[in-house]
């Protein structure tokens, strides 16, 4: 199912076979939180920017259309026109972001729905069965996201309880692939690694849910708040006790600079919303740094986004003609951003899959970034 085709330093090259495909990782996901795209990408347009693994929340599909409506519909996939791989956040981390309106027992978690008010109760048997109907490829185990600077004690407790979880997830995902009218009886789970920024407490829950026998492991719990050092020192103690012969997920993760760092701590799945997010805004990622398409100075630049770049936009429009359009609050603007910002992140991570198949992936890592860490191209460039 997974396997590890080379590896340079920790840096891994592998390939993950799925019911829905293979996965070349290491990957980035494009995140469609409610089954789209963020700015008026469709699926369609996701096959042409060569987007491996689409990821949705479990939250929000519950919330609306919900997951029985998605599930009398065929499922995410023939719901969403996408037949590719599918991972579904299992809605704790919106859930627990929802700090006024929820209450954590052990059972799971009482909340009210931040679209309607309406009380809503979500435990582990609950999200597998969510993501069941939701039939995504890999489903993932429902956690407690402490905050990141929450006393020891409470994170020792969550994560103690995070682990209870995870074993209520895996008896209960059992369950559903083995029902009849299970769509996706082949669904993976992938657990959860927790401990806010405390090692000690991060080295040993990954100890102990590496003995649970999952299809994959993530690390979740970091970029909400810790600075990037914090986060790579996390990476360094706890991705070697995470098996390395499962996928390794770093959730919400991030930047350019993250993703190249985590890549060379072992990691080999990646989302973030920064490439769609930031698109929408008018920021846009390039090799040589990030523009800024509202700025003065491209109200006359009759180039692409980047020269040489491949995305459908750059072989078609201008920076000119973008900004016209972001500046007229033109959805097509946007639209434009977030296409590009994607393909740049599914080509940056064929590269690194690619520098690592060469040996050389210390090498790009130092160029990418030497390349990046430019302040926003002078005028002229």
């Amino acid at each position: 199912m997974y396997k590890i085709l080379t590896k340079d330093g920790r840096a891994k090259r592998a390939r993950f076979e799925t019911v829905h495909g293979v996965i070349e990782t290491p990957v980035f996901m494009n995140v469609g939180t409610a089954a789209a795209i963020k700015g008026a990408v469709a699926t369609s347009d996701l096959e042409q920017i060569g987007t491996q693994v689409e990821l949705s929340n479990t939250y929000h599909l519950h919330v609306r259309p919900g997951d029985e409506t998605v599930k009398k519909l065929g499922g995410l996939h023939k719901f969403m026109s996408w037949d590719k791989p599918i991972l579904t956040d299992s809605g704790g981390f919106q859930v627990f972001s929802l700090a006024g309106l929820r209450k954590i027992k052990e059972e799971g978690v009482y909340f009210n729905s931040h679209v309607d008010g309406r009380k809503i109760f979500m435990g582990p048997e609950e999200s597998m069965r969510i993501q069941s109907n939701l039939a995504s490829t890999i489903a993932m185990a429902f956690d407690e996201c402490a905050p990141a600077k929450a006393e020891r004690e409470y994170i020792q407790n969550s994560v103690e309880r995070t682990t209870r979880w995870l074993a209520r997830c895996k008896t209960e995902m059992r369950r559903l692939n083995g029902l009849p009218d299970t769509i996706n009886r082949c669904q993976l789970l992938f657990g959860i690694n927790q401990g806010g920024t405390l090692e000690d407490v991060r080295v040993r829950h990954a100890d102990i849910i590496s003995e649970m026998d999952l299809d994959g492991y993530a690390v979740g719990g970091l970029a909400v708040g810790e600075t990037h050092e914090e986060m790579y020192r996390i990476l360094d103690v706890t991705v070697p006790h995470l098996p390395e012969d499962k996928p390794t997920y770093l959730m919400g993760v991030g930047t350019p600079a993250n993703i190249l760092e985590a890549v060379d701590r072992g990691v080999d799945f990646f989302d973030c919303v920064y490439p769609t997010r930031n698109g929408r805004h008018g920021h846009v990622y390039t090799d040589h740094g990030k523009m800024n398409l509202f700025n003065a100075k491209y109200e006359l630049d009759d180039r692409p986004i980047e020269e040489g770049c491949g995305c459908p936009v750059c072989r078609r429009y201008s920076r000119a003609y973008i900004r016209h359009l972001l500046k007229a609050k033109e959805m097509l603007g946007m639209r434009f951003c977030v296409l590009h910002n994607l393909y740049f992140y599914n080509t940056m991570m064929k590269e690194i899959r690619e520098a690592i198949e060469k040996h050389r992936f210390a090498e790009y890592k130092k160029e990418k970034l030497g390349r990046m860490s430019r302040p926003e191209m002078e005028k002229g460039e």
